[in-house]
């Protein structure tokens, strides 16, 4: 569309623009550039190349015939060639063709005899086009990298919780091996042995996971306490002095939940409900709603906040970033949006049984 229209410009500006050199020469070139727009994001340097040397030869070929600077006012479109290359040209390509760039507006701007405040200008905003690509591809790669620190600091807390976990549990297998030690000498040599190899086993995995875990916390002393599960999602039922009151639906039996799905559930809920007391303007109330069935865990949080547009940006945010993250580790699925009738909903859905694989 955008080829089309410029197409379109620069056959009515041939047409009719008074005291145009080279007239046939002009249309031709300018629309014949046009497609170089359609590989700009693909092939960036080469398309820089083809555009700005053809323009360059034929100002250069007007200059020694003596003429004016042809060309049509419509191949501005060219300023999109150097965005396009410092947006996403790798870094070599776009110091091979800024000379590429600088050479031909000089000799553009030499075949025309433009004043010096005419160069000036014509450098600033080629230069600000230049400026902006690189900025844009900057503020990408910034975000690109939050995105991916994000989604580490999710699978650390995905890390904690299992720890947290398991840990429990191996801790339990050592005391219990350790009392069976203790009342070894009125039972038979085998059990004793077995003992002593379950001690042993549940020691070393329990001093592994934790060596593992410090180091995600960064030397942070680990905590060996069960982590949460979908039950403990009711005590965020309450009239907080801060925020819209929260009301929880537990429906469905979570008993057997494994303990990832079931944290996992716990953390999403947290946070939806973190985020629509800070974002949610004007709620009255917060409705979390758990079920559970056969297959699946499914959490659905909502607000009736009038929120929903200003908070559309902040939707992409690192919080959900980490939500997703931890939905998708576990095969499951998370999105977060504008309800349809105001407010805001968050939805995740669990398999009850975590990803097998």
């Amino acid at each position: 569309m955008l080829v089309a229209a410029f197409a379109v410009i620069g056959s009515l500006e041939a047409a009719f623009r008074a005291e145009l050199p080279w007239r046939a020469a002009s249309l031709i070139v300018g629309v014949g550039l046009l497609p170089t727009l359609l590989w700009r994001r693909t092939r960036p340097l080469l398309m820089v190349a083809i555009a700005f040397g053809t323009a360059a030869t034929m100002d250069v070929a007007a200059l020694v015939a003596g003429d004016g600077s042809p060309g049509l006012h419509a191949m501005a479109y060219l300023l999109l060639l150097p965005y396009a290359l410092f947006r996403w040209g790798a870094g070599r390509e776009a110091t091979i063709g800024l000379p590429i760039i600088a050479t031909a507006a000089s000799v553009d701007l030499i075949s025309a005899q433009a004043p010096i405040r005419d160069v000036i200008g014509g450098f600033a905003v080629l230069l600000s086009t230049v400026a902006l690509g690189a900025a844009v591809r900057y503020r990408d790669r910034v975000r690109l990298r939050e995105i991916e620190e994000a989604k580490v600091a999710e699978r650390e807390r995905i890390a904690r919780d299992l720890h947290d976990t398991v840990a429990h549990h191996v801790s339990a297998i050592a005391i219990r091996a350790q009392a069976g030690l203790a009342a070894a000498p009125a039972r038979p040599e085998a059990p004793v042995d077995a003992l002593r190899v379950i001690e042993g086993e549940a020691s070393r995995a329990l001093g592994e996971m934790r060596a593992m875990v410090r180091l995600l916390r960064r030397d942070e002393p680990a905590e060996l306490a069960p982590s949460p599960r979908v039950s403990d999602i009711e005590r965020f039922a309450s009239s907080p002095a801060a925020g819209p009151p929260v009301e929880v639906k537990l429906t469905g039996s979570f008993d057997d939940v494994p303990s990832s799905v079931s944290a996992a559930i716990f953390r999403l809920a947290q946070e939806s409900i973190t985020n629509a007391c800070r974002h949610a303007r004007q709620a009255t109330r917060i409705d979390v709603d758990v079920t559970a069935d056969s297959a699946s865990v499914r959490l659905r949080v909502t607000d009736d906040g009038h929120g929903a547009h200003a908070r559309r940006p902040a939707s992409r945010g690192y919080g959900l970033v980490g939500m997703v993250e931890r939905a998708e580790l576990l095969g499951g699925t998370c999105h977060a949006g504008p309800g349809p009738h105001g407010g805001w909903t968050v939805t995740a859905v669990l398999p009850r049984n975590g990803r097998s694989t």
